[in-house]
């Protein structure tokens, strides 16, 4: 099954978060399908803590992946604001 989730990147303390679809038996980190956007919990001032492609987006949740309990709350604090 094709689900989409976090992948942790960054350094120690100063985590980042890849948006990838992968395949649900891989690692956490490991490979992945497509990288459809990002989360940075960190982010200050000017920076963007968040971005989604949304037609990559859609185009996954339209061939059956499923998204992780995070990523469904990131996404849909977006489209709320």
């Amino acid at each position: 099954m094709v689900v989409i989730r976090l992948a942790r990147g960054g350094a120690k303390k100063r985590p980042f978060y890849n948006i990838v679809a992968t395949d649900s038996r891989n690692r956490r980190d490991g490979r992945f399908v497509e990288r459809i956007g990002f989360y940075n919990p960190m982010a200050s001032g000017q920076e963007e803590p968040f971005r989604v492609a949304a037609d990559r987006l859609a185009y996954w949740q339209g061939v059956g992946a499923q998204l992780s309990p995070a990523v469904a709350r990131l996404v849909a604090s977006q489209k709320a604001a």
